[in-house]
């Protein structure tokens, strides 16, 4: 699925899976923090991935570090 979101106040679309999407939200949930702000930062971190591959590395890493 496609999803819009601002991002350092430019509109960009991401296309994630819904179950990726639900992870993202809970794992901003976990550190108290929006959507939004969590995709900036994993925005800012990214080396050479197009945005929806460096999202989709962050929830698969966050998963194992945190052994779900």
């Amino acid at each position: 699925m496609k999803y819009s979101i601002n991002l350092q106040s430019h509109k960009t679309s991401i296309s994630l899976e819904p179950e990726f999407m639900e992870q993202l939200k809970k794992i901003a949930d976990f550190y108290g923090k929006s959507v939004a702000k969590l995709i900036e930062e994993i925005d800012l971190s990214r080396k050479n991935n197009n945005l929806s591959s460096a999202i989709r590395i962050y929830i698969l890493d966050f998963l194992i570090k945190n052994n779900y």
